[in-house]
């Protein structure tokens, strides 16, 4: 077995990659959390301080990624990312 979870022959279906792609997406929100907002160390002693921390971190993410969604018609100004597993679940809610 290898590091990521599979044997090679695994690794090449579609199953597996689909299944990957969820990981690395979670494995971006977490790097984006930890370097961009600081989540690594906490400013607070004891665990429920902690955990409002990380709670209230996630949320400002969130709300920044949020912030990225434009309104239908509107046109960005560079060429757009291919959108996350978030972005579509807001796409998809109604306005």
């Amino acid at each position: 077995m290898s590091v990521h979870g599979g044997t090679g022959k695994d690794q090449k279906t579609s199953n597996w990659e689909r299944r990957y792609a969820i990981r690395a997406g979670c494995e971006a929100t977490v790097s984006e959390t930890v370097h961009a907002h600081g989540l690594r160390h906490c400013r607070y002693r004891g665990l429920a301080k902690t955990h409002v921390q990380h709670v209230l971190t996630a949320a400002g993410t969130n709300i920044v990624r949020l912030s990225d969604c434009f309104l239908p018609g509107t046109t960005p100004a560079s060429p757009p990312r291919p959108p996350s597993h978030f972005k579509r679940l807001c796409q998809r809610l109604p306005t």
